[in-house]
């Protein structure tokens, strides 16, 4: 299966799924309490460092706001526009912070391993019949392979650059769908070949 897990045994690796996920999500919903740009880049700068901690392979991960640098870009110019630009820094600098720690969680953590943490908030589904594990599948998917998307995004964008020396186009739209369709089609068939979601269980 596509992954982007870095192979490892840091303490990033060692720490439970269930609460490298949890604390991203406290995170979240405390990150959109606060407005102050110094509190932002101490958080960046924490991020950065987690990642510095998994070697060069961990810094090399960072390359994955590449990505988003066009649409960080329009939002900061229609903040400019608006006369917000300081709460668009603020706006920019969280959703960077979050990408990152999202990211982070899903290089230092095994498919399986995420599967099993997401599995429990299905549970209530088994009291009428439904499988708790394919919908914890899907969004166990979703958070290893989003930023991997990205990635795919930003290398088309390089090499369309160095052909036509232009960085944007609706060019790159094409080549992006077809990847993500190969993508989910590789995934898809090791899926089957494991048994589906109830075939991905820890060993």
């Amino acid at each position: 299966m596509i992954s982007m897990y870095l192979t490892g045994n840091s303490w990033l690796h060692r720490t439970p799924a269930g609460f490298k996920l949890l604390l991203v999500a406290v995170a979240s919903l405390l990150l959109f309490q606060v407005t102050s740009l110094w509190v932002f880049l101490l958080c960046l700068a924490l991020v950065v460092g987690l990642y510095a901690s998994l070697g060069r392979e961990g810094l090399a991960q960072l390359k994955l706001l590449r990505g988003l640098t066009v649409f960080l870009g329009i939002l900061l110019l229609l903040h400019w526009i608006s006369g917000t630009l300081w709460e668009g820094l603020a706006v920019i600098l969280r959703l960077i912070v979050l990408v990152l720690a999202a990211n982070l969680v899903s290089v230092t953590t095994r498919m399986d391993d995420m599967l099993e943490a997401v599995t429990p908030l299905f549970k209530p589904l088994e009291w009428f019949g439904y499988s708790a594990r394919k919908p914890a599948l899907g969004v166990a998917l979703v958070l290893r392979f989003a930023p991997y998307m990205m990635q795919i995004f930003s290398r088309l964008r390089e090499a369309y650059q160095s052909r036509s020396g232009s960085r944007n186009s609706w060019r790159l739209l094409p080549p992006l769908a077809i990847q993500c369709l190969r993508m989910s089609d590789n995934v898809a068939d090791a899926l089957r070949a494991r048994g589906g979601s109830e075939g991905l269980s820890r060993r």
